[in-house]
């Protein structure tokens, strides 16, 4: 099956809430979308791998649609 073609769409993520006391697998997650400190806003392609990805943080951080 094609992967599908990214149509350009981004959306920011800010990082709103500690990660002290959450699992090993919600740091990781937090490192892997890419943040080094606490509100820190990055902008991401919008597609399902990051989509995944901020789902199982959706707790910690805050998404703008752009």
């Amino acid at each position: 099956m094609p992967r599908k073609k990214s149509d350009g769409k981004m959306i920011q993520i800010t990082w709103k809430n500690s990660a002290i006391g959450r699992t090993q697998v919600q740091k990781d997650t937090i490192k892997a979308l890419g943040f080094k400190r606490l509100n820190q806003t990055i902008e991401k392609p919008d597609n399902p791998a990051i989509r995944g990805m901020i789902k199982s943080v959706e707790h910690l951080v805050e998404v703008i649609e752009a």
